[in-house]
């Protein structure tokens, strides 16, 4: 699935930003019209309601997963890659010294800027994981959100130069499937390999520490039909 097709606003940037460079004129000069072409949010319909028990119960799973494998610390600046409402953050904020909290959706971003923080430092990030620049995270995790991000192996290059040396990263999501998790909605991923998805992360620079199943999931996606779903966990380090 090619990444226009995913998301027409983003084909109609990517389009015009062609055209500007076929026809010579300088990029900078698109910046004017490219401030004014947002992406669809396709979050915002459904950001008030999203902290559904189901959802709670799912990430409550992967942070006792996830806090087997690793223990933050007070000093640490954490960072949550597609962090929608912050179910997974705010379950770990007040362990950490700061988190940054990124996603692409606005309206998810919003109904987590509602929540408190209890004196912690927090920031938000609106857009893809490319928009944080800065060059001091000590702990990143992701909790079903990889299999949204078309280019992995850009993703994964950006997060080695982002993280200070030693920072840890917690990825879990889903085991290769059939599409039906999403409705065979055109999305980047169907799930992921674990052998195929830890061969990115050493290519990236990561030493890959634990990656396993962890959990098993079954949701009524096709009516009268149960689907199981198998969760993965997979734990590197940058060396």
């Amino acid at each position: 699935m090619n990444e226009y097709a995913i998301n027409p606003c983003y084909s109609k940037f990517k389009f015009v930003t062609l055209w500007f460079r076929q026809n010579k004129f300088p990029v900078e000069s698109f910046n004017g019209i490219n401030n004014k072409i947002s992406m669809t949010d396709n979050f915002a319909h459904r950001a008030a309601e999203w902290d559904s028990p189901e959802k709670v119960k799912m990430t409550e799973t992967f942070v006792a997963e996830m806090l087997k494998h690793v223990t933050p610390h007070k000093s640490w600046k954490a960072l949550e890659v597609g962090a929608g409402t912050g179910l997974v953050g705010m379950q770990v904020l007040e362990q950490v010294g700061s988190m940054v909290f990124e996603d692409t959706s606005e309206a998810m971003l919003g109904v987590l800027k509602q929540k408190p923080t209890n004196g912690v430092l927090v920031e938000t990030v609106l857009g893809e994981i490319f928009e944080y620049k800065k060059q001091d995270i000590d702990f990143v995790f992701s909790c079903m959100a990889f299999h949204h991000i078309p280019d992995i192996d850009a993703a994964l290059n950006h997060l080695y130069r982002i993280c200070n040396p030693g920072a840890t990263v917690v990825v879990g999501d889903l085991l290769t499937e059939d599409g039906s998790f999403h409705r065979f909605e055109p999305i980047p991923h169907k799930g992921f390999d674990l052998d195929a998805l830890s061969v990115q992360f050493r290519t990236a620079g990561f030493e890959v520490v634990i990656a396993k199943p962890y959990n098993l999931m079954k949701r009524e996606r096709t009516p009268g039909v149960i689907t199981e779903y198998t969760q993965f966990v997979l734990v590197a380090r940058k060396l």
